[in-house]
């Protein structure tokens, strides 16, 4: 037994149960319509440095070091669209997934997403954002049963569902077949030879890339998810916080003196 299967075993006791193939493919179509909001941490590997983020689609996105320090926040989240915007190409008129009604299969997961405006903020490199919503993996749409090896990614293992920081979710082994094409080619989801993917359940986001090849120095990833759909203000994503006045708290008006 290698060493990643013993990981697994330990980790999991054995007591996963398998389920489809599809299924799994289509939970990886389906994150633009499980969420809306997302509170988690991210951790790159091997030997990176935990962030947490704050995550509002379509475009915002605040992101904290470990001890608190502020890394990075989005800008001009409400800016209006100008005459760049308007001249510009058909694709910056697609509408955000969530307004758009892909094709669900039985589960009600994505069998066939539609055309519409996709993409996620990032954060270092495109790893963050494919993890965001981990499509590359399955494709737009199921492929056709008469080609072999015409999938993104081949499955190696039957798909397992197991609990991953408290949260249901689906893994396997893939490997990248020729048609894979990662949304950023620098930093794919599924490197050369084996990685264990891991997909949550609930949000469709890939929580675990480990590569099991490569002697530990091919990249991965590991997110841990802290609240979903949570409502999040504005002055989380500003440059600067917009100081709006708590209404909860009695406010001082200050008192003139007569002038006559």
């Amino acid at each position: 037994m290698g060493t990643w299967d013993a990981k697994h075993r330990q980790e999991h006791g054995g007591g996963a149960t398998p389920t489809s193939a599809a299924s799994f493919r289509n939970l990886c179509r389906s994150s633009p319509w499980k969420w809306q909001s997302l509170r988690f941490e991210y951790t790159e590997t091997p030997g990176g440095d935990m962030v947490r983020a704050w995550l509002r689609r379509p475009g915002a996105l605040r992101l904290e070091s470990g001890d608190g320090t502020l890394l990075g926040s989005t800008t001009g989240i409400n800016d209006s669209r100008d005459g760049l915007y308007t001249s510009a190409k058909r694709k910056s008129w697609l509408l955000p997934a969530h307004l758009v009604t892909p094709v669900y299969d039985d589960g009600g997961l994505v069998r066939r997403r539609p055309e519409a405006a996709y993409g996620e903020p990032s954060f270092g490199n495109g790893r963050f954002a494919a993890a965001l919503d981990p499509v590359e993996l399955a494709g737009n749409a199921p492929v056709p049963l008469e080609f072999p090896n015409a999938n993104a990614v081949e499955l190696l293992e039957p798909v397992q569902e197991l609990m991953h920081e408290g949260r249901p979710a689906l893994e396997t082994v893939v490997t990248p077949n020729p048609g894979y094409r990662p949304l950023e080619p620098a930093s794919p989801l599924c490197g050369p030879g084996r990685t264990r993917i891991r997909i949550d359940a609930g949000t469709g986001i890939c929580v675990s890339a480990e590569p099991l090849d490569g002697e530990g120095r091919l990249p991965g990833h590991r997110i841990r998810i802290l609240a979903v759909d949570e409502y999040m203000l504005d002055d989380l994503f500003v440059a600067e916080p917009m100081n709006l006045t708590d209404v909860r708290e009695h406010i001082q008006w200050p008192l003139r003196p007569n002038p006559a």
